[in-house]
């Protein structure tokens, strides 16, 4: 199963971005969503899915947060 992690955007280089998220940062595929230093995007396998906004990757980060603590993960 592959899951989408939010990761914000540190760098871009071309199509390509370097994203920061629960402790990891590495260049994903950005050429099929537009974004910017700052923002936020939905991060599969190492390709960008779309945009989502500040407060939508919080969101999800905390449901990520409270799955860990739980065991779950």
């Amino acid at each position: 199963m592959c899951l989408t992690v939010p990761a914000k955007v540190l760098e871009m280089h071309g199509r390509k971005a370097v994203v920061t998220s629960r402790g990891w940062t590495r260049e994903v595929d950005a050429s099929h969503v537009k974004t910017k230093v700052g923002g936020f995007l939905l991060v599969q396998g190492g390709v960008a899915m779309m945009t989502i906004g500040r407060k939508e990757a919080e969101e999800i980060l905390s449901a990520w947060d409270e799955v860990e603590a739980a065991g779950d993960a």
